[in-house]
């Protein structure tokens, strides 16, 4: 996905890539939700050990080690359920993969009316999306063929600690970190950059940036906001609501929102502008009063 150089090439190139990219971003943001609440209803029981129960097993007489582990109902549910997991999953991965490519078109519209803008910028968030669909989809099948290696075995402490520790899980793990700040550097200086050449309205260029802020800090908040931003970026680009399509998209060019100071001035102006003039007194018969002062000064 290359932008052009001449406006009259970027907008016909960005026509015949924006409704694909605006399914995208709808897309993305349906299976956002569609594969955070597959995952939170299927696991709503998922059992877990309390803290009393973790501190009692640990004050038992003998090498902690060789005792039964107190997680495997849990180990057990996640066996049970392992299609809903890796569904799940996959699902997420999807929409990484639909995100990716509606967040680059838009990085790559934002490049061509601000030719500033770092091109690896660019491709940040692209980058991140593809290594999140990637470990999301490792991670759920190692995670399952580590949890079933488990009841294969003495299902012990040791034993338990192994499933954690799995190479696959563990990569996946790290790729899930590296992929989280990715997403959140492309989100961030995507819609900032975006809003400032006018290709997003103000509120979804500072949704997009507090959702980029979102993905270190707390995933199930990012979830839900991501989800909104990628439907609401997704109507923008098909042209539909009160607004349509934004004039940047028409013209080619950057077309920056006012600042504050000039919405001021502006707001100023507009009264002066709007007075009405002064109406000139009519031509015409004399008031009556007027005859009457005329004849008093007479007498």
């Amino acid at each position: 996905m290359a932008a052009v150089a001449e406006p009259e090439q970027q907008l016909a190139w960005e026509a015949r890539w924006r409704p694909r990219a605006g399914f995208a971003a709808v897309t993305a943001g349906v299976l956002t939700l569609a594969g955070f609440l597959w995952t939170a209803v299927a696991f709503k029981d998922l059992p877990r050990s309390s803290y009393v129960e973790s501190l009692l097993h640990a004050l038992r007489p003998g090498p902690m080690a060789n005792q039964p582990s107190l997680r495997t109902p849990e180990f057990q549910f996640y066996n049970d359920h392992a299609f809903q997991f890796i569904g799940g999953s996959v699902v997420r991965g999807l929409a990484y993969l639909a995100f990716a490519y509606a967040i680059t078109f838009l990085a790559v519209a934002a490049r061509a009316r601000r030719p500033e803008l770092p091109r690896p910028i660019v491709y940040v968030a692209l980058v991140g999306a593809v290594l999140f669909a990637v470990a999301g989809m490792l991670g759920g099948i190692g995670w399952i063929v580590a949890v079933s290696h488990y009841l294969d075995g003495p299902k012990t402490v040791d034993t338990a600690t192994d499933v954690v520790n799995d190479s696959l899980v563990l990569t996946a793990s790290l790729l899930a970190q590296l992929a989280q700040l990715a997403i959140a550097a492309g989100m961030l200086l995507v819609s900032l950059n975006a809003m400032r050449t006018g290709l997003l309205t103000r509120f979804l260029g500072i949704l997009g940036m507090i959702a980029g802020a979102l993905a270190v800090l707390s995933q199930f908040v990012f979830a839900f906001l991501e989800a909104f931003w990628l439907i609401a970026l997704g109507f923008l680009l098909l042209g539909v609501g009160r607004a349509g399509i934004l004039p940047a998209w028409r013209t080619g060019q950057a077309e920056p929102w006012p600042t504050r100071a000039e919405v001021a001035a502006a707001r100023r102006a507009a009264p002066a502008k709007n007075a009405p003039e002064p109406m000139a007194a009519p031509a015409g018969r004399e008031h009556p009063s007027s005859k009457k002062r005329k004849r008093k000064r007479r007498n």
